[in-house]
């Protein structure tokens, strides 16, 4: 069965460690708190659906944009904070949210 690659992995968990540590898109969210996204829980599924949706990786997994992934998270978080709006705006399918999984995993 495929798994995610370490790369993804990786840039996934450095991103929620950014998130949490309050120092994702420096610097443009340098002095900001942004800690309102973390008691609405739509605002979070949003910054994590665009970073997800903008990751792109190689033919071997190995991210290559991430550090553009990050800033458009952040430029969401600026907007929702600020209600400044990003630049340039936000594509569509950058703001998708996809179907979430079953509740029970496929595998047994």
């Amino acid at each position: 069965m495929p798994h995610v690659s370490h790369s993804v992995s990786g840039a996934v968990r450095t991103f929620s460690f950014w998130i949490a540590n309050r120092s994702v898109g420096h610097p443009l969210l340098e002095g900001v708190d942004y800690s309102s996204i973390f008691e609405e829980p739509s605002a979070l599924e949003q910054v994590y659906a665009i970073y997800m949706n903008v990751l792109e990786f190689n033919e071997r997994g190995e991210v290559t944009n991430a550090k553009h992934a990050e800033r458009r998270a952040a430029q969401y978080i600026l907007s929702y904070v600020t209600g400044r709006r990003p630049k340039p705006e936000f594509e569509p399918w950058e703001v998708a949210l996809h179907s979430a999984p079953p509740r029970e995993d496929l595998k047994s």
